[in-house]
């Protein structure tokens, strides 16, 4: 429902009124010292007041906006510890997404109808947040079938870290022959004819398949604009008011960054984002982060967009791949000399920074040079630095974290790739994988995210469904009970352990007087809903900074009015986003019953309004979950 004003009503004049009340909710808080409320109010971006309706109803003024929760639970505004929002936003617009989508069928529905309106010169695309394992069909498409669904429009259809499908329109466009040598680290499978078939292997490093990508059509900077708001608002869909920017290829700085600056300056973020710098070529990462550290440093910036440190790669030579479809890559003999110099480069200018790790060999020799670092007084600092990732991490290597005053941050990819992981190591192996639990019994500060977007999907509950259940996309039981956690902990490792990774923890991450007002409406009670279903949550109303960024249902339409998804023919304008199997607002028996909700508590509305102060024609005023006074 769209905000009106209520006609009759005489409001007091308040000084510093709440622009924002959010009343008959079930508020888990995430702080300790008030875990639970049923109201709050916000003044200029910041939570005022957090209990019940008679302590937020002294700050109704003129002008407040007032969203009558109806019963539904609010929590924090989710903050994804580890997503590659700024390149995302960049794309999004120009990206059919797989996520949620449940069949192959419907998947190559998709394409098809995408590749009829998709102009000569741009490509089809679909990159990340899905898996064969997600189909009903339990398969990648096959080169015929992209080729039969888009005769003459070029498709790239990639599949985690493994691999790409390329129909033959995009195997031309991208120039790929039989005379083309594979790149090291990557295949390009061909036929008998030694004519490339259309399928590309990451053997092990996915180089292969993003410089593939790369040379795909890219929008100018007006559209970059606008998809990144419109990626920002699909976020937000979720829950999610803040992420962490883990950089990485084909991600420049500060070019690719220039798009989320400019929105920064215009005031039209929609999401909190604290990034990184990821050094791009091989052999000049001293060289990139020495000039960086001459140009900005961390925490520069706002509460909407900050520099919150290096990484995730601080040289290539000691980056480790997560293709679980090979075996574990072999690193050089000698990385550590360049890696030593960035560690310390960056120690002694102050700066943190992550590390992508997947595996326990490459953990234990970056520790083995912190250690050594740690007798010249660098470790433990004062500098924030975690390990990503870290699905074989051992005991021994988490006791050496805590011991240099390290942190975590662990992603669902094995949501994604838990079968393959399966396949190459064993059950017993992806029973740890990564260890959460043991991380958080050793008081490590472990941040949750999802790395998407070019693997795993960007919505946040289907990693807080792998967190509690321990079950990949295809329902594979990868964790034991012993190495999951409960739906609090989850959540807090989805808001407050990711505000302590920038820093942020005492403003963000919990619900409570003096902290950033961002928040989550829920469709769902996370914390009654049946396991399987946490994945199907979604927000109906998301508040960053004291703004309604997101709304559905019955507040559609309270939010903050986009332009248009451009160009006409983007695959978002169509499909829009995430596929969900089960909408925040479905039609049908559900709609009613919803609204039969909204009816039976109309009366406590009119009630709390009439305690108010407030006329009795005003109070019988139809119902409306939102009403400005």
């Amino acid at each position: 429902m769209s905000t009106m004003p209520v006609g009759g009503l005489v409001p007091h004049a308040i000084e510093n009124a709440a622009d924002l009340i959010v009343r008959n909710a079930k508020i888990h808080t995430g702080d300790p010292g008030r875990p639970h409320a049923e109201a709050l109010a916000i003044h200029d971006g910041v939570i005022t007041v957090m209990g019940d309706d008679k302590d937020v109803a002294p700050h109704v003024g003129a002008g407040t906006k007032v969203v009558d929760a109806l019963g539904r639970r609010v929590i924090p505004g989710l903050n994804d510890a580890h997503l590659h929002v700024i390149r995302g936003g960049l794309n999004y617009v120009l990206e059919l997404r797989w996520d949620g989508v449940r069949t192959l069928r419907q998947g190559l529905a998709m394409l098809r109808e995408q590749a009829a309106r998709t102009p000569k010169g741009q490509w089809v695309r679909v990159v990340g947040g899905w898996s064969a394992e997600q189909f009903a069909e339990r398969r990648l498409p096959t080169v015929a079938e992209l080729n039969a669904a888009a005769p003459d429009t070029p498709v790239f259809v990639l599949h985690l870290y493994q691999s790409a499908v390329l129909n033959r329109a995009a195997l031309k466009a991208a120039g790929f022959t039989r005379d083309t040598p594979d790149p090291r680290g990557g295949q390009i499978v061909r036929g008998r004819d030694g004519e490339p078939t259309g399928m590309l292997l990451a053997s092990p490093s996915a180089l292969i398949l993003y410089s593939t990508l790369a040379k795909a059509p890219v929008l100018d900077e007006e559209h970059r604009k606008t998809s990144t708001r419109h990626f920002l608002r699909e976020l937000n869909r979720f829950g999610l008011t803040s992420a962490i920017d883990a950089a990485g290829g084909f991600q420049n700085f500060p070019d690719n960054y220039e798009t989320v600056t400019e929105l920064a300056r215009e005031g039209q973020l929609s999401l909190r984002i604290a990034y990184h710098l990821f050094p791009q070529t091989a052999g000049q990462e001293i060289d990139d982060l020495t000039r960086w550290i001459g140009m900005v440093r961390p925490e520069d910036g706002d509460e909407w967009l900050r520099l919150n440190g290096a990484g995730e790669n601080l040289t290539w030579a000691a980056a480790d791949f997560e293709n679980f479809a090979q075996p574990r890559p072999e690193h050089s003999p000698d990385y550590e000399v360049e890696f030593e110099k960035a560690v310390r480069l960056l120690m002694e200018n102050g700066w943190g920074f992550r590390l992508h790790a997947t595996y326990d060999e490459t953990i234990r020799r970056d520790l083995a040079v912190f250690e050594k670092l740690a007798s010249e007084g660098l470790f433990p600092g004062g500098n924030r630095w975690l390990f990503d990732h870290a699905e074989t991490v051992s005991p021994d290597s988490l006791d050496r974290i805590a011991a240099l005053g390290g942190a975590m941050s662990v992603q669902n990819r094995l949501s994604f790739q838990g079968e393959a992981f399966v396949r190459r190591y064993g059950p017993g192996a992806a029973a740890d994988a990564p260890p959460v639990r043991a991380m958080l019994d050793r008081g490590l500060t472990v941040g949750a995210g999802t790395d998407a977007t070019r693997v795993s999907t960007y919505n946040p509950w289907v990693a807080l469904h792998w967190l509690v259940s321990g079950r990949s996309v295809g329902d594979l039981a990868l964790r034991p009970p012993t190495n999951r956690v409960d739906r609090q902990t989850a959540l807090a490792m989805f808001t407050r352990a990711g505000a302590a990774l920038t820093g942020e923890d005492e403003v963000k991450g919990v619900l409570r007087p003096g902290c950033y007002a961002d928040l989550a409406v829920l469709s769902e009670d996370y914390f009654a809903v049946p396991e399987p279903d946490i994945a199907h949550i979604e927000s109906l109303l998301t508040v960053t900074g004291g703004r309604i960024v997101y709304a559905a249902a019955e507040y559609e339409g309270l939010d903050e009015e986009l332009p248009p998804v451009s160009p006409a023919w983007s695959p978002v304008a169509h499909f829009g986003g995430y596929q969900a199997s089960r909408r925040a607002a479905p039609p049908g028996a559900r709609q009613a019953e919803l609204l039969g909700q909204a009816i039976a508590e109309s009366e406590q509305h009119r009630q709390w309004r009439i305690a108010r102060g407030l006329t009795p024609e005003s109070a019988s005023t139809p119902f409306d979950p939102c009403f400005v006074l």
